[in-house]
């Protein structure tokens, strides 16, 4: 049975494993300070970020972070899907799509305008679910 739930300071270890996947997928590394204060506010809940997880038997799947904000285009904050990752052994099981349902469940809770994440173009995998999650924009991102 697949369960979503709150990330904990007892899931470091698994979610270490999973975050540096999750990393190297993105062709990125970060210092360990980053990831150590990534992972505090995740559990805090700090700075509206949250941390939630697919777990099954004991075992983590994948997780979600995600975040709200307010936005100049809505009257409520939006929510902000910023990093999803489920372990490439068992993908195509429903945790990725479990994991962004309990996202738009907490988004529908918290009266957020919209929910909205980006991905490289080169994630086709991950592009075909959310295809069928969520309308896809023509917004090209830009950054400094």
């Amino acid at each position: 049975m697949l369960e979503i739930r709150p990330l904990k300071m007892t899931d470091r270890t698994q979610w270490q494993a999973l975050w540096q996947g999750y990393l190297r997928f993105y062709r990125q590394s970060l210092a360990p300070e980053i990831t150590d204060g990534t992972f505090a506010r995740l559990v805090e809940g700090a700075r509206q970020s949250h941390g939630i997880v697919a777990q099954r038997d004991g075992r983590l799947l994948g997780f979600a972070h995600y975040l709200f904000h307010a936005s100049s285009w809505s009257a409520p904050d939006i929510c902000y899907l910023e990093d999803l990752f489920v372990d490439p052994a068992v993908r195509g099981q429903g945790a990725g799509r479990a994991l962004i349902h309990a996202v738009y469940a907490a988004a529908d809770l918290a009266q957020a305008g919209s929910v909205y994440w980006m991905t490289q173009e080169f994630n086709a995998d991950g592009r075909a679910l959310y295809d069928t999650l969520a309308r896809r924009t023509s917004f090209i991102r830009y950054e400094r």
